[in-house]
């Protein structure tokens, strides 16, 4: 496949009338209104990853009687992004079949029910339950609001909601974390009541957001597997080369004898904040293509990560930081505009599913690789040096065999 491929089969295969400024596959204009109410949206997905963090030793200890209370209390934590790789597939499909707003509102209304239940529970095992709901629901607001994003808007809009869709959930993480924490100090059950922050985005879809019509209800047109296979697959390892910056950045500052939490959360932001700022910028560099885009994000990733690996000082590990967060703020986007790009209004709600599945299927396994990895080869250095080595295989890959 050529550099300029993608260019040609645009996502939706449709543009905006110049004239009416509406869209052919939606019929109406879509403006900032559904565009913060499906940001804002799609913020929900990290609120179940980072929020719950701080308080995970204070659940383990409010459990230390339950049998296998140290295995099930991060499976608390990390279960949501797990049942989101396993289950996107199928919230795609219903988008397709069933429509994009009756499942987005639906699903916002089941995560403050499911989100919330842990308040009340009184057993470790109902909250892991409790937490895969809200990772089936999460699967389906995700799906929904990545797919209205490319119904509603196109050409360069749609690349810069693409970043900020990004933006978004890498600020959202970052402020997650922090009321987590400051929630967690009143008791491990506080943060929970964050989940019903969905009650007033429902609300929200419910007045703002429009189903766009359908083409045809009666059968869902096949997918292009031939050409979804190699932008999907590259997606899952983009998924856990994306999160090695999250995971491992403070056992990389810890392996250099830093301990002080002040430290560490500084240099955390200093990377969340190269993601942010390359995720703006995404919009402004979309017209080179994914051919060349996302070569260049797995090689910033790849020598950030690498950086990562032969850090010896803190400023060390805070260039290398950057490096890595702004290869993943110009990856994510790039990716989804390179597997969303030869579907049609009729496919996209299950690219779009298969898609989220392999990138969380691959953040999911991160930890579990890397931590593979080092005992493996004697250590963390050597891992992250591995998984370094990979994202640049794959950025040679990607660029010089043309398949993006």
């Amino acid at each position: 496949m050529s550099d300029h491929t993608l260019s040609a089969h645009p996502v939706a295969a449709s543009v905006q009338d110049p004239a009416t400024g509406q869209n052919p596959a939606t019929g109406r204009p879509a403006g900032t209104a559904q565009a913060v109410v499906l940001l804002l949206s799609s913020c929900l997905s990290v609120l179940g990853a980072v929020l719950l963090a701080p308080v995970l030793p204070a659940i383990q200890n409010a459990f230390a009687d339950t049998p296998g209370v140290a295995t099930l209390t991060p499976v608390v934590l990390t279960v949501p992004a797990l049942v989101i790789g396993l289950t996107a597939p199928l919230a795609g499909r219903i988008v397709d079949r069933l429509g994009r707003k009756r499942l987005l509102v639906g699903a916002l209304l089941v995560y403050a029910v499911v989100g919330t239940a842990p308040l009340w529970l009184a057993s470790l095992p109902l909250i892991v339950a409790s937490r895969v709901l809200v990772g089936l629901t999460e699967a389906a607001i995700m799906t929904c609001c990545t797919t209205l994003l490319a119904d509603y808007f196109h050409g360069t809009r749609r690349q810069r909601y693409f970043g900020l869709q990004v933006v978004c959930t890498t600020v959202a993480a970052t402020v997650f974390f922090a009321v987590g924490g400051l929630l967690g100090a009143s008791g491990w059950r506080t943060p929970f009541w964050l989940y019903a922050v969905s009650l007033p985005l429902a609300f929200l879809a419910a007045r703002h957001i429009w189903q766009p019509p359908a083409q045809s209800r009666a059968t869902l047109p096949a997918l292009p597997w031939r050409t979804l296979l190699v932008p999907v697959g590259v997606s899952g390892i983009g998924g856990l080369v994306f999160y090695v910056l999250i995971v491992e950045l403070s056992y990389v500052l810890d392996r250099i004898g830093v301990t002080s939490t002040a430290t560490i959360g500084a240099v955390s932001a200093i990377g969340s904040l190269a993601t942010a700022i390359a995720a703006a910028v995404y919009a402004r560099v979309a017209r080179f293509g994914p051919a060349i885009i996302v070569p260049a994000a797995f090689v910033l990733c790849g020598l950030g990560i690498l950086g990562l690996a032969l850090a010896g000082t803190v400023p060390m590990v805070a260039v290398s930081a950057v490096i890595a967060g702004l290869g993943n703020g110009l990856m994510l986007p790039a990716l989804l505009t390179w597997a969303l790009g030869s579907l049609t209004f009729a496919q996209r709600g299950r690219g779009t599913g298969i898609w989220t599945s392999a990138v969380f299927i691959g953040q999911f396994a991160c930890p579990l690789a890397v931590l593979a990895l080092a005992g493996a080869l004697s250590g963390l250095s050597a891992a992250l040096l591995a998984v370094g080595a990979v994202a640049l295989f794959v950025a040679l890959g990607v660029r010089f065999l043309r398949i993006a």
